[in-house]
């Protein structure tokens, strides 16, 4: 992987973090337009550079978790499912879904048709978006971990899953995605440190890695 790639994969990564499209599945795409091979560190590259981006979260939340340090516990009911989930199926996730375009196509395909069905039932009336970050039980904060962990499939964007399962439960819009970068935090965090210890080998075994993936970050 040469500078450019690592330059337009950055791009891209700065253009789908924050946007309910799955960042990864774009990158994965983007590796193939640009005749990248899905190696095992070009995977982790895909992973870790969207920890960079998580840090704007923290900076840009972080009074915000101050004010309200009661959320820590409600996005840590919601990280656990996740955390468990993407553990054992780590491998799976690496050798199978990673490597299967079709799908990751199917996956975003998919997704985009059920935003569209979510809008047409909000404008409809049929989910009154009503309640506020401020009173989310435990229980539900569990429902939303559980439904994150079908973002392990590329395509399946991990902040979308999060928002249109807080608006079925009736979660304001601008709280929902609220709550969605707030658990990209721990989630992304723990995933690239996970693919770092994973992947320690496959990094000393050149400098260009370390390189590539300050650069990325």
């Amino acid at each position: 992987m040469n500078v450019l790639n690592v330059v337009v994969f950055g791009i891209v990564e700065g253009l789908t973090e924050f946007l309910p499209i799955s960042s990864t599945a774009h990158l994965i795409i983007a590796s193939k337009v640009l005749n990248v091979a899905q190696t095992d560190f070009v995977k982790l590259f895909e992973v870790f550079i969207q920890s960079g981006a998580i840090l704007a979260v923290v900076t840009l939340y972080y009074s915000y978790i101050r004010k309200n340090p009661q959320m820590l516990n409600t996005l840590a009911v919601s990280f656990i499912p996740t955390a468990v989930i993407g553990f054992f199926l780590y491998n799976i996730i690496k050798t199978v879904f990673f490597n299967s375009l079709p799908l990751i196509i199917v996956a975003l395909f998919s997704f985009g048709l059920i935003f569209l069905i979510m809008e047409w039932c909000v404008k409809k009336k049929k989910i009154i978006l009503q309640k506020s970050l401020s009173n989310i039980p435990l229980a539900v904060a569990f429902v939303i971990g559980l439904t994150q962990s079908i973002a392990v499939v590329p395509g399946v964007s991990r902040a979308g899953i999060v928002m249109v399962t807080m608006m079925i439960l009736g979660y304001k819009r601008d709280e929902s995605a609220q709550y969605s970068f707030l658990l990209a935090v721990p989630t992304i965090l723990a995933a690239s440190a996970y693919d770092l210890y994973k992947m320690r080998s496959v990094i000393e075994s050149s400098q260009n890695n370390w390189i590539a993936l300050t650069v990325g970050f």
